[in-house]
């Protein structure tokens, strides 16, 4: 990759975690970021989500899988002496533009101050919306091959099927990606009864959210897309009144 050395530069790069979608689940320090930038950069999706904030802002867009092209953009912006707010969905350091920011920051020798400001995650704010599954210890993994082979990911999910751990599931299935779902359900049915409780959030807190309790045997039967959070619990999760608990081993 070409260098650049920009030497001492006012300019800032915060990288922003903006929450599953809707403005209710924006932190303060988000908004503040992204009100104090002048320049905003982000999936145009992701955008789209927090135009309220970028009135008379550049904006830096550009489409999905152009993370790298879209973070250099970034970083070059704040060399020039710009405070420019890179967004993520969710939690920016949970497969968002954090590491990489910070990766191509010290690659590049760009030199630019770096503060990552945190946002509710889609697995937490799936998780409120169906009672408390994540009560107890848990895993995330996403099933997208895009930056990681798939048998790196089989295997951990074999791990955590093993373990009897909380499992939350990113990225499940895309139009051209089906198999991927249906193996991880296999895998997991091998350590864990069908009855497993299971749910699945769909565009969480955004317009159009789709929240379905099911059972992990009945899982493939749910419409699940790039969108959905699929929770799946453990040896001791149940139902109650309508909501997918963990305990957490307290006695009542």
């Amino acid at each position: 990759m070409e260098k650049h050395n920009s030497g001492n530069s006012a300019g800032k790069l915060y990288v922003v975690g903006i929450g599953p979608g809707g403005p209710e689940d924006r932190t303060r320090r988000a908004e503040k970021a992204i009100t104090e930038s002048n320049v905003v950069a982000g999936y145009k999706m992701y955008l789209d989500l927090i135009k309220d904030l970028t009135e008379g802002k550049e904006i830096i867009s550009s489409g999905m899988t152009r993370e790298v092209e879209r973070c250099r953009a970034a970083l070059e912006s704040a060399a020039q002496g710009n405070v420019v707010a890179l967004v993520s969905s969710g939690d920016a350091g949970i497969y968002g533009m954090a590491g990489l920011a910070l990766e191509l920051n010290h690659a590049l020798e760009f030199h630019v101050p770096i503060e990552t400001i945190p946002g509710v995650t889609s697995a937490t704010a799936a998780a409120a919306r169906i009672g408390s599954p994540l009560m107890l210890d848990f895993a995330v993994i996403s099933l997208s091959d895009l930056l990681l082979s798939w048998e790196t990911i089989r295997k951990r999910i074999e791990a955590v099927a093993g373990a009897d751990l909380v499992i939350a599931l990113y990225n499940p299935k895309s139009k051209k990606r089906t198999l991927h779902l249906k193996e991880a359900v296999a895998i997991l049915l091998n350590c864990r009864p069908g009855s497993t409780p299971v749910g699945i959030v769909t565009d969480a807190g955004r317009p159009g959210e789709k929240i379905v309790l099911a059972s992990l045997d009945k899982l493939l039967e749910v419409d699940i897309n790039m969108t959905s959070i699929i929770i799946v619990g453990n040896s001791t999760s149940k139902i109650i009144d309508g909501k997918f608990i963990t305990p957490r081993g307290y006695r009542i």
